[in-house]
């Protein structure tokens, strides 16, 4: 599983920050006459987040794989070589 991996903890650093930037945002943004309830952008900001970490959770897997594909490639690579001998 890639679910412990070390680049998983990057959202976990950073979403405070970025929920503290945009909580910032939407109320000058609701203080200056926006019609969107801040509760239905903090919900929005929630599913984005969620979104994300599946996206990077997916994102290290297929990376995973690549360097597995890698590894293995150079396997055949010396076994083609050592019957060519």
């Amino acid at each position: 599983s890639t679910a412990n991996a070390p680049e998983d903890d990057a959202p976990n650093r950073y979403s405070r920050t970025d929920r503290t930037a945009y909580s910032r945002y939407s109320r000058d943004a609701n203080s200056s006459g926006s019609s969107i309830p801040s509760n239905t952008l903090e919900k929005r900001i929630e599913e984005l987040e969620k979104e994300l970490a599946k996206e990077r959770q997916e994102n290290s897997r297929l990376v995973k794989m690549i360097q597995d594909k890698e590894e293995l490639i150079g396997k055949l690579k010396e076994e083609i070589d050592l019957l060519n001998r």
